[in-house]
């Protein structure tokens, strides 16, 4: 069955509004700012906070199990609250609620991570290197509400954008070409300061006997992230008027049940056949995707720098050189966006843009054990015998593969949802559930990831190149699935969505 057998009706394009007008595009912009405060904490903790684990004392092998959390949360948490804001009737609207109680609970989450080795050692831990469990117990707490926050206020804010395009699809359309541009704002800001080794000389009360020098730069980024967030966040509720929703009669047939997985999986059920394929590709491109995000930084300062965690400068160095690739990486993601936008406006189908996307990133994630090799070929050693950092040449190749991969995460970013919109118009959902539809295709292999990649990477050696290799051939899989399976959607809903469908006409 091919795309033109599907009903892609006037559904797939239109914004579950419930009386909202269009606003001016000065609202949608402070609303659409708010991905910058969201992505800036996002930014710190992919760069930051793998590393900070194991400080902590977590082993590498099982550090991938505190990730856990994101896709979990993200499985969970982000469905919940996208349907109960579509339904929503507070008196101060329906998304907005959602958004103050998703910054509230960034607030509390960022405390406890920013604090968690002076609460850990001042309720009994050990200071030095040795492993503090009180320290690492506080930190997954406030990991899991981070990662619970977040969702919380990504999907209603994003479902709000919808509302106040006043269902024309081109103001969407911009809408959500603005919330990526301050996600790479965020991005940018984060991933600097995360390279910056002095930050913590702003507040010099950060740095304390339990908590070095790296632990306070982390929490001066984190109390800078919360403060950009609250701004933005009580800025774009300010100026934001929703138009509260009428209470709708319950269904007596549903009494007792959590409605929101009820529709999710009938949901699921009815879905046309496009889409099972555009989340089989999504899947096998995150399964890709996610051992870099979670070990980037931590190739960094293990296989390229050659430090090893607590011991001597040269992994807080590849750390922080990590960072700064990630600040590369979210440039040139900026502008490899701007590219899809153009590539697609009838000059490259979105099957060969996304296909020759999941190619590239096999490329990129190959690349990194041609980097590590180099790195590990040319290792020198100062007069006092100990290893020095890397030769230029290797730290060009390692940040020119962070660059590179920013090429294709521009495109997991726009076409995947902009296809997944129109696929799933059948299942009826409203703004808020159906972005839980992909959703699912992105955090269940998120977790498989999480699960697997510590044991998987520790059965070759404990490091990360296993698990990158493993993204390779999976980016390859998603590419061929995306040239083969994936049908083209018609092109008047793709240039509806701001993109377009097919080639050059």
């Amino acid at each position: 069955m091919t795309v033109e057998d599907e009903n892609v009706g006037p559904s797939s394009l239109e914004i579950q509004q419930s009386g909202q007008a269009k606003a001016p595009m000065k609202v949608v912009i402070v609303v659409a700012a708010i991905a910058a405060g969201v992505q800036f904490g996002w930014a710190l903790q992919l760069s930051l906070l793998t590393p900070y684990v194991q400080l902590l004392g977590v082993p590498h092998t099982w550090a991938a199990f505190v990730w856990l959390c994101g896709p979990i949360s993200g499985l969970l948490v982000q469905p919940i609250a996208g349907y109960y804001s579509d339904n929503c009737t507070s008196r101060f609207g329906r998304r907005r609620p959602f958004i103050a109680g998703g910054a509230i609970l960034v607030a509390i989450a960022v405390f406890l991570i920013g604090f968690a080795a002076d609460i850990g050692v001042a309720s009994g831990d050990p200071t030095g290197k040795a492993p503090k469990p009180r320290a690492t117990a506080v930190f997954v707490v406030g990991f899991w509400i981070l990662d619970v926050a977040n969702n919380t206020l990504q999907g209603p804010c994003r479902a709000l954008l919808a509302d106040l395009s006043g269902g024309e699809a081109r103001r969407m359309s911009t809408s959500n070409a603005l919330f990526s541009f301050f996600m790479a704002v965020g991005n940018v800001l984060g991933y600097a300061a995360g390279s910056y080794t002095h930050l913590y000389k702003i507040l010099p009360f950060s740095k304390t006997e339990a908590c070095d020098v790296y632990c306070a730069n982390l929490k001066v980024c984190f109390m800078i992230a919360i403060a950009i967030l609250l701004i933005i966040t009580i800025l774009a509720l300010v100026f934001v008027r929703e138009t509260p929703q009428e209470a709708a009669e319950p269904d007596p047939a549903k009494k007792g049940q959590i409605p929101v997985f009820g529709e999710l999986f009938g949901a699921l059920k009815e879905l046309p056949r496009p889409m099972w394929i555009v989340m089989l590709v999504t899947a096998f491109n995150w399964v890709a995707w996610f051992p870099f995000l979670l070990f980037d930084t931590d190739w960094m300062g293990r296989e390229v720098y050659g430090g090893k965690v607590g011991e001597g400068t040269l992994y807080d160095q590849g750390v922080r050189a990590g960072a700064l690739g990630l600040m590369i990486n979210s440039v040139v993601l900026g502008f490899a966006s701007l590219g899809v936008q153009f590539l697609a406006k009838g000059y490259v189908g979105v099957k060969k843009i996304w296909g020759g996307a999941n190619f590239i990133l096999a490329i990129g994630m190959a690349l990194t054990v041609i980097v590590t090799k180099a790195a590990q070929n040319s290792r020198h050693y100062g007069p006092d015998g100990a290893l020095q950092p890397p030769e230029s040449g290797v730290k060009i190749g390692a940040l020119a593969v962070f660059a590179f991969l920013g090429i294709p995460l521009s495109v997991t970013f726009s076409i995947p949802f902009a296809m997944a919109s129109i696929f799933s118009s059948d299942s009826g959902s409203g703004q808020g559930l159906s972005l839980g539809l992909l959703n699912l295709a992105i955090v269940v292999p998120q977790m498989f990831v999480s699960v697997l990649s510590g044991p998987w990477d520790a059965l070759f050696g404990g490091g990360n190149l296993p698990a990158f290799v493993v993204g390779a051939v999976s980016a390859a899989v998603s590419g061929v699935l995306a040239l083969t399976m994936l049908p083209s959607p018609p092109a008047d809903a793709m240039e509806n969505q701001g993109l377009t469908a097919g080639g050059p006409h």
